[in-house]
């Protein structure tokens, strides 16, 4: 298995066979042994079903893991990270937002032995933004993004850490996966540490991006339980690093 591709998806009926049917053409363009897992975070809609639904060319291994209760985008890449078997693993946000011949680029860094782990980021100087995010969103993400800074001491050299198109060697993945313990949106800043700690080399790769304004993202209910995972997610990376060496990042 060359690469496994995790789809996280909460009430996205009306559009997650797009992102299904665009992984299968990919795998099939460039000739890659691979599976999708769509994970169905506890949606009250069709999610499900229609990930289904979707016609896979023979060959293309194709999964869907549902759950009943909504856990959070953190829960749900989790539980397909955990489930891949490729000698690659990557998620990517529904929504079509990146477009899956990115994923060549990151698959060149881990091939070329350049990083165990490629990371999209839409804030990459060669990146091309097709259409950006509103601007409340904007502040949003800078005020996120100087708050992890602060609060975690997330390296400055880190431009996105929050862009939904990460790619990382499969046994990568599923050992920092299976340590995971944040159900919600900060996930990937606790992968992003655990990967630190453990010196696992992280490079970040431009990508095409176009913004989703079908987001679940809530600008009104959101920062509350994203400020209260932040000192969670800080009490636990201080008690792991109190319990164990301290490990230098290479490269």
């Amino acid at each position: 298995m060359d690469l496994s591709i995790v789809i996280p998806a909460y009430e996205e009926g009306h559009k997650i066979a797009r992102d299904v049917t665009a992984a299968a053409q990919f795998f099939c363009a460039h000739d890659l042994r691979g599976e999708i897992i769509v994970v169905d975070d506890g949606s009250s809609d069709n999610t499900t079903q229609a990930a289904q639904d979707v016609a896979v060319p023979e060959g293309i291994q194709r999964r869907v893991l549902r759950y009943e209760a909504h856990r959070g985008k953190g829960y749900g890449v989790r539980t397909g990270m955990v489930a891949t078997s490729g000698q690659y693993a990557m998620f990517a946000d529904c929504g079509l937002c990146i477009p899956y011949d990115n994923v060549l680029t990151g698959l060149e860094l881990l091939r070329s032995g350049a990083c165990d782990i490629a990371h999209g980021s839409r804030r990459h100087i060669q990146s091309s933004i097709l259409r950006d995010q509103p601007w409340h969103r904007r502040l949003i993400s800078r005020t996120f993004k100087a708050t992890v800074r602060t609060m975690l001491g997330v390296p400055r050299e880190f431009t996105d850490t929050q862009c939904g198109f990460k790619i990382y060697r499969g046994d990568v993945a599923r050992e920092l996966y299976g340590q995971c313990v944040t159900d919600g949106f900060l996930f990937d800043i606790e992968i992003l540490l655990r990967a630190i700690r453990k010196g696992y080399r992280v490079r970040e790769f431009p990508v095409q991006w176009a913004c989703d304004r079908d987001t679940r993202l809530s600008v009104a209910r959101t920062p509350w339980p994203v400020l209260s995972e932040l000192r969670a997610l800080r009490r636990a990376m201080t008690s792991s690093s109190n319990n164990r060496p301290n490990i230098q990042k290479q490269g």
